[in-house]
C-alpha cells in the first residue's frame, strides 16, 4: 500500500489515509487502496475500526482536483461511482467504523466521514462541501448523507453556499458527536472503539444493520427488520453468555441481601 496504512490493536483496527503532502486528498489510487484495506480486515479478530488521516492538518482535504480537472462527463460519472462504491462499502461494513477527523474534512473528506458510523473531530477540524465553487456537485454521497444527518435545510445551505464550518458548528448541527484537542483525538477514538469491541460482537453487528436498513424503509417495515435481527441474536454464544452472566450476578446479589428480622 502506498497511501493507506493499517494497524491492529487488540480487537480494534486503525486505518490511516497517509498522503500528507497532498493533505490526504483522495485520488483513484487512494480509493482503490481503501477498498482493498477494508476488504482485507479479518472480521474474526476485529470488532471495530477507526479511520483517520496522517498528520495534524488534514483528515481528507477532498478529492484530487488535479485528477478531476480533465475528466469527461463519462469519466466524471465513473469517478463518482468509484468513490460511492468505496464509501457505501464503508457505510455497510459489518462492524462499526469511527471517523477520527483530524483537520480538514472537505468535499470527499466530509463525505467519507459521513459514511462512517460515528464521527468525532479535533478542535482544528473544518468541514464543508465546496464543490459548487468548483463547478461540480458533491459526488461521493454528499447530497444524500449530509441531508440525512443534519436535515435537508441545513444540508442545502452548506452545499449551495460552499461554506466551510469549524468543529464547534459541526458539533452544534449534529455532524460530529464530540470535539477533542488534537492530541486527545486518536486516543479517544481508540477508547470508544475498545468499549464497542468489548460488547457482544454479533449483537453490535446486528444493531448496525438494523439501524442502517431500518432508515431506508418506513416504520412498519423497519420494526420487522429489527424483529428479525433481534431474533437472530438468540441461540448464539454471545446471548447465552451475556444473559447467563446477568442472571448469575442477579442471583449473587439476592443471596447477599440480609432479610429483615422483627425482634
Amino acid at each position: 500500500m502506498e497511501f493507506v496504512t493499517y494497524e491492529q490493536d487488540g480487537f480494534v483496527g486503525v486505518i490511516t489515509i497517509n498522503r500528507p503532502k497532498a493533505l490526504n486528498a483522495l485520488n483513484s489510487t487512494v480509493l482503490e487502496e481503501l477498498d482493498a484495506t477494508f476488504k482485507a480486515v479479518d472480521l474474526n479478530t476485529t470488532r471495530c475500526l477507526v479511520l483517520t488521516g496522517a498528520g495534524e492538518k488534514s483528515f481528507v482535504a477532498g478529492a484530487d482536483i488535479g485528477e478531476m480537472s480533465t475528466l469527461t462527463k463519462a469519466e466524471g460519472e465513473a469517478f463518482g461511482k468509484k468513490g460511492n462504491d468505496v464509501f457505501r462499502m464503508i457505510e455497510t461494513f459489518p462492524i462499526p467504523v469511527i471517523a477520527a477527523v483530524n483537520g480538514f474534512a472537505l468535499g470527499g473528506g466530509c463525505e467519507i466521514s459521513m459514511s462512517c458510523d460515528i464521527r468525532i473531530c479535533s478542535e482544528n477540524a473544518v468541514f464543508g462541501q465546496p464543490e459548487v465553487g468548483l463547478g461540480i456537485t458533491p459526488g461521493f454521497g454528499g447530497t444524500q448523507r449530509l441531508a440525512r444527518l443534519v436535515g435537508a435545510g441545513m444540508a442545502k445551505q452548506l452545499i449551495y453556499t460552499a461554506r466551510n464550518i469549524k468543529a464547534d458548528e459541526a458539533y452544534r448541527i449534529g455532524l460530529v458527536n464530540a470535539v477533542y484537542p488534537l492530541e486527545e483525538l486518536l486516543p479517544a477514538a481508540k477508547k470508544m472503539a475498545s468499549i464497542i469491541a468489548a460488547n457482544a460482537p454479533i449483537a453490535v453487528r446486528n444493531c448496525k444493520k438494523a439501524i442502517n436498513d431500518g432508515l431506508q424503509v418506513d416504520m412498519d417495515q423497519a420494526i420487522v427488520v429489527e424483529e428479525k435481527l433481534f431474533g437472530d441474536c438468540f441461540e448464539t454464544e454471545d446471548q447465552k453468555a451475556g444473559m447467563g452472566n446477568f442472571l448469575e450476578k442477579d442471583k449473587e446479589k439476592k443471596l447477599k441481601v440480609v432479610p429483615f428480622q422483627n425482634k
